[in-house]
Order: C-alpha cells, then structure tokens, then sequence
C-alpha cells in the first residue's frame, strides 16, 4: 500500500489510487481534476451547433462552453459578417447505393432537402469544381441528374478525399472556422 502524497491540511492517511499517473487517493485526484478543469476545460460535445461554425465540438469551462474549432463562446451571436459566411463545397452523398455530387455554399440547409444516407466527404470549391467532377465520372452519370453509379474510379476519388478526415461535417467546420479567422 502506498501512502497519498498530498500534504494540503497535514499528510493524508489515505491510500493512493494504484491506477492513477500520481501518487494520489482518489478525492485529492478529484481536486487536481477540478482545479486543472478550470484553466483548461474539458471538451465534449457542445449542447447545440457552434453559431459562427457549425461545429458539434466544445470545451466547458466554469464561466461557460466555447466551440473547440473557432472559439465562438456560445451564447454569444455571431457578427453580421460571420453569419452570412460562405464556405463553397462539393458534397458527395450516398443515397440507395448511387452517389450525388453536388455543390452548394451551405451544406447543412442543401443537405436538409435531399434524400440521402450518408455524406461521402466534402471537397473545396464551387461550380466550376462540381462540373469538373461530373465530366470526370460521366460515363456513370444517370442522365439528366447529378447521381452517379457507383463504380472504382469514383470511390477512389473519395477516399482520396475522405484520407485523414473523420467526419466530413468537422472538415467543413475547419474551413468555416479558417474563414472566420480572415474576417
């Protein structure tokens, strides 16, 4: 048995945790775990999507949350600037085994009025981008749509794009936050 180490009010008698990185019981690693918590934060999943944007991500802190991409306090709204914000992504959804590409300066509001399963991945840029990527798959394009059959050249062209990102929607937020920060 190892003896706590911390000495606040007089030696503590307790027994330090075996687990713990620190020769401390359990209530002294709960004081260290509240006092670090107050100057760093714990991130967790913030209870609404950050404003200026979008993210999912946070870090609570005593006074209050702060988005974990771009450090908007929530609460807080966004600049006349920041909320018009445009960030122009191609989208690649899956929906009954066809892929959509498509593009919008708003994926979330875009997103909410199509039918889909899954987004794909997300990749900069406008128009000129989305009309790139219909000529370079046409020869699996179902006429007269934005869907395409799957097929390899396509999912390789994905997973390129999906290489390091785990969630297309914290991607995005990245590149709104990066926007933001230009304002």
């Amino acid at each position: 048995m190892t003896q706590c180490v911390a000495d606040d009010r007089g030696p503590c008698r307790s027994e330090a945790d075996p687990a713990a990185p620190l020769g401390l019981c359990r209530e002294h690693l709960l004081v260290a775990h509240d006092w670090v918590v107050q100057t760093v934060g714990v991130t967790d999943r913030l209870p609404s999507p950050c404003l200026a944007c979008g993210s999912r991500l946070g870090v609570r802190y005593p006074s209050g949350w702060l988005c974990a991409i771009c450090e908007w306090k929530v609460g807080d709204l966004p600049d006349q600037d920041a909320s018009t914000l445009r960030v122009d992504v191609v989208y690649y959804i899956l929906f009954r085994g066809r892929i959509k590409i498509g593009t919008s300066g708003n994926p979330r509001s875009r997103l909410a009025s199509l039918p889909w399963e899954e987004v794909l991945a997300f990749e900069r840029g406008d128009r000129l981008v989305e009309q790139r990527r219909h000529l370079q798959f046409a020869s699996h394009r179902i006429p007269r749509t934005e869907w395409f059959e799957r097929h390899d050249a396509l999912l390789q062209h994905i997973d390129e794009l999906q290489a390091g990102v785990d969630d297309p929607w914290a991607q995005y937020a990245l590149w709104v936050s990066r926007r933001v920060a230009l304002l």
